[in-house]
């Protein structure tokens, strides 16, 4: 078996494809971990919080007619976290949430990302409604110190339309 020398341009070339294809895996596993955060139950790991997620600077926004007013334009992420947990547990506001993305895309340009997904978002309150909600999101992202995760720069998202549904129980049919 003969070695093969590659060109210098080809292996820094293949370097920075697996940056960024690592990178773009960073960026997925902190929006997943975000979603995860959100749910209700929590789908939380001992020690993770939503605060090590977003950049010390970062801004949550809500864009369009209808998340404009409602979230407003947050900066810094204890303004972001103090925001999220007033629909968390312990404040009884979700019986139970569950997010699911799709149409995802990650553009890896350096020392930044930027992914955009359109988000699902199945929610019970404690009211007993319950309503579907699509929202488009677009995040910027950055490295965190570590250098292996990133963080959240830049949080968009945009409802783009919402209906009500309901849980119905499963009927024992055995009887």
């Amino acid at each position: 078996m003969s070695d093969i020398t590659l060109p210098s341009s080809t292996l820094q070339a293949l370097q920075a494809r697996i940056v960024a294809l690592e990178a773009e895996n960073a960026v997925r596993k902190t929006i997943a971990r975000y979603m995860a955060l959100c749910d209700v139950p929590s789908g939380t790991l001992d020690g993770e919080t939503l605060a090590a997620l977003f950049a010390h600077d970062a801004i949550w926004e809500g864009i369009g007619p209808q998340y404009a007013q409602k979230f407003g334009h947050l900066r810094g992420h204890d303004a972001i976290v103090a925001m999220l947990q007033r629909y968390l547990p312990p404040v009884p506001h979700f019986a139970t949430n569950v997010h699911f993305l799709t149409s995802e895309t990650i553009e890896v340009d350096g020392a930044s990302a930027k992914g955009r997904w359109i988000m699902l978002q199945a929610s019970g309150y404690f009211d007993a409604c319950a309503e579907l909600i699509a929202a488009r999101l677009d995040i910027d992202f950055v490295p965190a110190q570590d250098g292996r995760n990133w963080l959240i720069q830049h949080f968009r998202t945009e409802r783009l339309f919402d209906a009500p549904w309901q849980v119905n129980a499963r009927k024992d049919t055995t009887s």
